[in-house]
């Protein structure tokens, strides 16, 4: 049995019990699970083994990449700058990015590229794994490229690209990297142990990913599906190596732990103060709920429900109520949002399984805690 430490208020004991069941029954190896309410965090566990072999115990500063869950982070930083009127979401892309409209996407919103509307959820030209290193290759061919679909008709999840595209637009307004101005304004002011671009200097923290056995880009496939998931497709040995966690892939390449998530977030829960200092208005926080687009996504293949940056209550996320949203990463880290509870919960393991949007882990132990919030 593995050993869990950390802390929990007594209302929320189901969920260490859910914790170290997922442990018990072997779903987790290395994990840490969050909690905060009211900006105070009420639930901080981390528990099992940072490695495959079980050498080395996860400890209260072992951080992980969470794939997609850096989606979340991406998408706060655009939340900040269009709370100060520095970005306007309903605005062209390429009034920001002139190179953008090329190939008929003159007239692709930014709120496109922040719902995976906008019909760029993959590259058309053919991409090593090298590349996603080099970021003026990857948002140049993105500039260059025709969409798949025709812009803000349907949701495609843009796995990869959604960093890229709304990365370069932080960096045309602001001058600055997605990765700089997180870490600037967000990540240094809190104390959050999150890292879009990892430093050197902090490698020996690193938990190992565990592959799921199931790639994501097996199956039958729309063409869609394989240029998305396919080209060049995910290698998850790729996160162990240090041009990985040092460069700036702003919707995959995030590396932290279910504290630094859910700490952040709590700015968004709790009308964008957090540690007693505000970093947006609380009507900034809600343009994340304001639905952009549903239906069918053309990558991941199931109901969607897309805000501004987020996964809003619906098939895909049921949640008790529709104030509140969400995004996991692919192996199954999650982060959630509650506007209405003020609290938000946050997942981050080392087993991944064969998802891209969360696991029953993570959601057994956000519904133990919704539960104690109800109680």
């Amino acid at each position: 049995m593995a050993e869990v430490h950390g802390f929990v208020q007594d209302k929320f004991a189901g969920v260490r019990a859910a914790f170290e069941s997922n442990f018990d029954n072997g779903a987790d190896i290395g994990a840490s699970v969050c909690v905060t309410l009211n900006g105070e965090t009420v639930v901080d566990l981390w528990g099992g083994h940072a490695d495959a072999a079980r050498t080395r115990p996860w400890a209260k500063d072992t951080i992980v990449n969470v794939y997609s869950t850096t989606k979340t982070m991406t998408a706060l930083v655009a939340l900040m700058l269009a709370d100060r009127g520095e970005l306007d979401f309903d605005a062209p892309v390429a009034k920001y990015w002139p190179e953008f409209a090329a190939n008929g996407k003159a007239s692709v919103k930014v709120s496109h590229l922040m719902s995976h509307s906008a019909g760029l959820s993959g590259w058309t030209e053919k991409l090593a794994k090298q590349d996603f290193y080099d970021w003026e290759k990857c948002t140049a061919l993105l500039a260059a490229q025709a969409p798949l679909w025709e812009p803000g008709t349907a949701p495609g999840y843009h796995a990869l690209t959604q960093g890229y595209l709304v990365g370069e637009v932080i960096r045309r307004i602001s001058g600055r990297t997605v990765g700089f101005v997180f870490r600037e304004e967000i990540a240094t002011p809190l104390g959050a142990d999150f890292h879009i671009g990892l430093p050197a200097s902090e490698d020996g923290r690193v938990a190992e990913l565990i592959p799921p056995e199931q790639r994501l880009d097996s199956g039958q496939q729309t063409q869609i599906q394989k240029v998305t998931l396919g080209n060049p497709g995910i290698d998850v040995s790729e996160t162990r190596t240090r041009a990985w966690r040092g460069a700036e892939i702003p919707a995959a390449g995030g590396t932290g732990n279910a504290r630094s998530v859910a700490q952040i977030h709590a700015m968004l829960a709790n009308g964008g103060v957090a540690m007693g200092r505000r970093f947006l208005s609380e009507a900034g926080c809600r343009r994340a709920l304001e639905l952009q687009i549903e239906g069918r996504d053309l990558v991941l293949a199931v109901p969607v429900r897309y805000g501004m940056g987020f996964g809003l209550p619906g098939e895909m996320f049921p949640w008790p109520h529709a104030n509140a949203m969400f995004w996991g990463g692919y192996g199954g880290s999650l982060a959630i949002v509650d506007f209405e509870a003020r609290a938000t919960f946050a997942y981050a393991m080392n087993r991944m399984v064969g998802t891209t949007t969360g696991d029953a882990r993570g959601g057994a132990l956000a519904m133990a805690a919704f539960m104690a919030m109800r109680g």
